[in-house]
C-alpha cells in the first residue's frame, strides 16, 4: 500500500488502542465495572482491527496476518463467551493469547521495511509519535473517567431533596457494567 487512507489510518489507530488497553486489562484487578467496560471497548476495537485488515492487502494478496486476524476473531469471541459464562481461565487464556497475537502483528507491521508504518516512521516520526501519544492519552482518559465515575453516589446528578428509591435501576445496573 503506497499511501495512507481512512481505512489504514483507522485500522492503525484501533490497533494502537487495543495495544494500549491490553496492559490495563491484564495487570489490574478483574471483574469490576472498569474491567468490563474497558473490555467491551477492547473487544470492539479488536473486531474492527481484524475485520478491517481484510481490506488491507499487499499487491492484491492476503498474507499470514490475515490468517492471524481470522484466528484472533475466533479467540476474542471465545474469550468473550467464556467471560459471560463465568469460565475465567478460558477467558484469560483467549484474551491474553489474542493480545499476544496483536502484539506480534504490530511488531511485524513496524519492523518489516516497505510497509506503511516503517515508511511513516522514516518520513514523519513526529506524526507517528503524536498519534501514538493521542491514543495512549485517550486510553488514560477513558480509564480515569471510568474510575472517577465509580465514585459517585447513588443520588449523584439529582437535585437537592431527590430521593433514591431502591426500585430504580439504571442501564448499567442491568448490563452490570
Amino acid at each position: 500500500m503506497d499511501h495512507w487512507n481512512v481505512l489504514l489510518v483507522s485500522h492503525v489507530i484501533a490497533a494502537l488502542f487495543v495495544l494500549a488497553i491490553g496492559p490495563f486489562q491484564i495487570l489490574r484487578r478483574r471483574r469490576d465495572r472498569i474491567h468490563r467496560t474497558m473490555g467491551y471497548l477492547w473487544v470492539a476495537a479488536m473486531y474492527y482491527v481484524c475485520i478491517s485488515s481484510f481490506w488491507i492487502v499487499t499487491a492484491g494478496h492476503f498474507t499470514w496476518l490475515h490468517g492471524l486476524s481470522a484466528f484472533t476473531m475466533v479467540t476474542v469471541t471465545l474469550g468473550l463467551v467464556s467471560a459471560i459464562r463465568g469460565n475465567i481461565p478460558s477467558h484469560l487464556g483467549n484474551m491474553i493469547g489474542s493480545y499476544i497475537g496483536i502484539a506480534v502483528a504490530f511488531v511485524f507491521a513496524v519492523a518489516v521495511p516497505g510497509r506503511a508504518i516503517p515508511q511513516l516512521l522514516a518520513e514523519d516520526p513526529g506524526t507517528a509519535a503524536y498519534v501514538a501519544g493521542l491514543v495512549a492519552l485517550s486510553v488514560v482518559v477513558v480509564f480515569v473517567s471510568l474510575k472517577r465515575g465509580g465514585r459517585t453516589g447513588a443520588g449523584a446528578g439529582a437535585g437537592a431533596g431527590a430521593v433514591h428509591r431502591s426500585g430504580d435501576r439504571t442501564l448499567s445496573h442491568f448490563l452490570r457494567v
